[in-house]
């Protein structure tokens, strides 16, 4: 009876989400909430799935104020026109730096703030040369996908994903970074090859262009200089945590207030752009992954998967690559990551030897790279799609998966190589 219950609060509440006929933060914590008020969990497992991962909550507060000083000084902009009068309006070469760009500032920052900022732009200067902005957009929303696979703080999903697997910023650099690094190289060699050739622009509109003044985004110089050395200073902590051991959340809190003090703001100015509705989203979310290893779906999910891998730890690997992006196209990254990541704690004690940690790796390729396959998938994704819809770019589901489904099974499929030559 608890299974029932539990799988029809779960699919119910992934419903809603999809459905958008209320808001995500109210679907999960409705989720995570009737997971308790019916029985299935009490409230100290609810209270202490969150607690045992406030460090994902504290790291992301953190990481979002900082991240709102460096978009106020309007860097982002200024580095869009600088890089199209680097390439002289030239539309695909515009194209490839535009999307390194994004992919690198998603390794780094938040990347639904990222998308956020460079989505705008692209479309701009897509229609500053008269081409489709369609195809802009689209490979900004895989390279932010594919950036957010590259470090431990490029996703939300990588923060669930390293607080379950015990992995560090570093874990990431060196395990993610390459398919990310290969990812990203097919990704422009499939675009140059769809849409890039067809690419052409008058001298007059790449003379538009050229005439763009940069320095105009730049808004405040000073700011810049603060939260890029603070920005700088954080990173270095992660890099180094191995070492100094503080935390990632502790170092995140730490570079946030030091700017607060710095700059003088406000601290309920601040509250004011921290992502409330996304760190609601993700409470609700561990109270509805706790309900539903409660009920034992979990132990059944985990037993079909190592029934069809047959104690082949390569293929339980390969199904969880696969399985996770099915899962992430469906219910989003950010579920499939929580929900999957308590599978392969199932599995572990049947892989007394062999190299683990490949499962956790296959858990963040399939869901970073399977996030590309519909706009349900990530974040990113509906942040980008709801932006190019108001600038008059309509991109429906279908066209969508059209073009993100060819992107995800490649870079997939290179991933699921990567695994075997590098862990097996």
């Amino acid at each position: 009876m608890q299974l029932t219950i539990g799988l029809i609060i779960f699919i119910t509440t992934f419903y809603l989400i999809i459905t958008e006929k209320v808001p995500a933060p109210i679907a999960t914590l409705l989720g995570g909430l009737s997971m308790t008020l019916v029985g299935i969990i009490n409230e100290h497992e609810a209270l202490h799935a969150i607690g045992s991962r406030l460090e994902i909550i504290l790291l992301l507060v953190g990481m979002m104020i900082i991240v709102h000083f460096i978009s106020e000084t309007g860097v982002f902009q200024y580095l869009a026109v600088k890089v199209a009068q680097l390439v002289k309006g030239e539309p695909f070469p515009l194209l490839i730096l535009l999307a390194i760009i994004t992919a690198l500032c998603s390794a780094f920052l938040d990347n639904v703030t990222t998308i956020l900022l460079m989505a705008p732009v692209s479309i701009l200067l897509a229609n500053q040369l008269k081409v489709d902005p369609f195809v802009y957009i689209m490979t900004l929303i895989m390279s932010a996908n594919i950036g957010g696979l590259a470090t431990l703080i490029g996703d939300p999903t990588q923060l669930i994903i390293g607080a379950e697997g015990k992995l560090g910023f570093n874990d990431f650099l060196v395990n993610t970074a390459p398919i990310s690094i290969i990812s990203m190289i097919v990704l422009l060699v499939t675009v140059y090859f769809m849409y890039g050739r067809k690419m052409k622009v008058s001298r007059d509109l790449k003379a538009r262009i050229m005439e763009l003044d940069a320095s105009r985004s730049l808004k405040n110089i000073k700011l810049l200089q603060e939260s890029a050395t603070i920005f700088a200073l954080v990173i270095f902590g992660f890099l180094m945590n191995n070492f100094i051991d503080k935390g990632l959340a502790i170092m995140a809190l730490t570079g946030a207030v030091a700017l607060i003090l710095i700059t003088k703001t406000e601290p309920v100015e601040i509250f004011k752009h921290v992502e409330w509705d996304t760190l609601f989203f993700f409470m609700g979310l561990f109270m509805l992954i706790q309900g539903i290893e409660s009920t034992g779906i979990v132990d059944l999910i985990g037993n079909k998967v190592l029934e069809i891998a047959d104690g082949h730890l390569y293929y339980a690997t390969t199904m969880i690559l696969w399985v996770s992006a099915a899962f992430t196209s469906i219910i989003g990254n950010v579920a499939n990551a929580a929900m999957v990541s308590k599978i392969i704690h199932f599995m572990l004690p049947t892989f007394s030897e062999g190299n683990t940690i490949a499962l956790w790796w296959a858990l963040s390729m399939g869901s970073l790279l399977g996030g590309n396959i519909t706009i349900l998938a990530s974040a990113t994704n509906v942040v980008a799609i709801n932006s190019a819809n108001k600038a008059g770019c309509k991109i429906s589901f279908g066209k969508f998966m059209k073009f993100g489904l060819i992107i995800a099974v490649q870079t997939l499929v290179i991933a699921n190589i990567y695994l075997f030559f590098k862990y097996f």
